[in-house]
């Protein structure tokens, strides 16, 4: 699938850039495009890979280059007074040769959770491509603002694109890790679930043609009836041998080139790849059942794509989740390892949304009360002051 891609925000800058490293390292062919939208021109200046023409700095003439502080709605009306700049960037982007706008953020600041939102509208109220979302929770140890801007962002968001598919950082920050390394090890796994997810069917010269085809269509009826979309993933490592051929734990076979592995292992061992992808951690944390739609890709060297075991697969994920729509494919690829990859479109027992709309709610509460009581605090204050000191005029 060949995606136009758009980072908006500081988050989401940083994900399109990898996003284009993971492209070049596995020639992929997913990008077609990418720009980055920011109100802080540092946050451009440190990007490595997005082209420095495709780089668009808003809000100049209200944040003078600095961004909004974590303030959403001023990021939104940033990004609605500078819509034009933004689709300057865009003009260039050669839409016929494109399936799809992704529009890449992070929920929980300020310009990429209020800005997101309304470039996904406008967008969408130009192209007849589809536009999806790429939104990025915060952690709840992120503060009371940056959930307070994620549940409002995730409402406009979600209506304002064509599906949103959410990674919670919540689930995956590990306890001691260093900011800076969370977020690119956070970075890293959703570039490689995305990344295995949107290249099926992607075929470069040399490459192998999968016998059941994953192209864009069946990833695009897979979002098309909107709402939240999360993405399993698991894998095994398949390691080469001395003499060239492969050598695999995930076969149990003999090693010797492929003419003796164990067809019926093999099945066994692709039915389990997909049960731990679909049960693990998904991007976002739900329940499977009730799921709209699903589409497995299992990806790796082709000898070990058992279509038996893919198909045995697909029937699991139709049972678990309730859907007659699953659909699943193989995806070709010369490296050590053979994943499988699951897209649940329309998921809603999602119980982190659910408590982010509550500590939302909460957290708007004690910021009303404590406006209140600074209000207060500061008539008190000023009263006390007129009492002890004689007017200047």
């Amino acid at each position: 699938m060949k995606l136009a891609m758009i980072g908006f925000g500081q988050a989401g800058g940083k994900i399109v850039d990898r996003f284009l490293e993971y492209d070049d390292r596995t020639n992929s062919g997913i990008v077609r495009a990418a720009i980055a939208v920011n109100s802080a021109k540092a946050d451009l200046i440190g990007l490595d890979r997005i082209p420095e023409e495709n780089r668009v700095l808003i809000g100049q003439a209200r944040v003078k280059g600095h961004g909004v502080g974590a303030d959403n709605e001023l990021g939104a009306e940033i990004a609605e007074e500078d819509i034009d700049e933004v689709q300057n960037a865009i003009d260039s982007i050669p839409t016929h040769e494109v399936d799809a706008f992704l529009v890449v953020s992070g929920m929980g600041g300020g310009t990429g959770s209020g800005g997101a939102p309304v470039l996904a509208k406008h967008l969408k109220r130009i192209y007849t491509i589809p536009v999806y979302g790429l939104g990025v929770l915060p952690g709840t140890d992120e503060g009371g603002i940056y959930t307070l801007n994620a549940a409002r962002s995730f409402q406009t968001f979600v209506r304002e694109v064509d599906n949103l598919l959410v990674f919670d950082n919540d689930s995956w920050r590990q306890t001691g890790e260093s900011v800076e390394g969370g977020y690119e090890k956070i970075n890293e796994e959703i570039v490689r679930r995305f990344g295995v997810l949107f290249g099926a069917g992607e075929v470069g010269d040399g490459q192998e043609v999968a016998e059941s085809v994953v192209d864009s269509s069946e990833i695009i009826n897979t979002l098309s009836g909107g709402g939240v979309s999360t993405v399993g993933y698991a894998s095994e490592e398949v390691e080469l041998n001395t003499s060239g051929g492969l050598l695999s734990r995930f076969t149990g076979g003999d090693g010797g080139g492929g003419d003796g592995l164990d067809a019926a292992n093999t099945t066994n061992r692709i039915t389990s790849l997909v049960r731990k992808a679909a049960l693990g951690r998904l991007t976002l944390p739900c329940e499977i059942e009730g799921t709209e739609r699903a589409l497995l890709v299992l990806s790796g060297p082709s000898k070990y794509l058992n279509r038996k075991g893919i198909e045995r697969g697909r029937k699991w994920l139709e049972e678990e989740t309730g859907s007659m729509e699953v659909r699943g494919g193989d995806f070709p690829r010369d490296e050590p390892e053979v994943s499988a990859a699951i897209l649940l479109s329309g998921v809603t027992n999602v119980p982190r949304i659910k408590r982010l709309q509550q500590v939302a709610i909460e957290a708007q509460d004690n910021m009303d009360d404590i406006q209140q009581e600074s209000e207060e605090n500061l008539e008190e204050l000023v009263e006390d002051d007129e009492d002890e000191l004689e007017p200047l005029f």
